[in-house]
């Protein structure tokens, strides 16, 4: 197990690290283990963000969500990896997504 935190990781180690996750993920898929398919798929998610430039991420910005078809989530503000916003559905719920879940329309 790898005790280096992602930021911390270089772009060839958080593939393999990727890689890694998606493998396990995939193995706990096949034996119906759900919730530690779950928590792969979020550091999956966590470490594909790093590979992402938050930059390019911007407030006032609406994107859609991957893995929710016909969702869309407007930043209000970004940290780090983390966009704060809201889903157009609920725009009083103000949550943060990992960065690597926004697809711009």
């Amino acid at each position: 197990m790898n005790d280096k935190r992602y930021s911390e990781m270089s772009e060839f180690e958080l593939k393999n690290e990727i890689a890694t996750l998606k493998e396990k993920a995939r193995k706990a898929e096949q034996l119906g283990i759900i919730n530690e398919y779950a928590v792969l798929e979020r550091k999956i998610s966590m470490a594909r963000s790093y590979l992402l430039n938050p930059d390019h991420f911007k407030p006032e910005e609406v994107y859609e969500i991957e893995g929710a078809p016909g969702e869309s989530f407007k930043i209000n503000y970004m940290n780090g990896i983390f966009a704060w916003g809201y889903r157009l559905t609920t725009p009083n719920n103000e949550e943060a997504l990992p960065i690597s879940m926004l697809i711009k329309d």
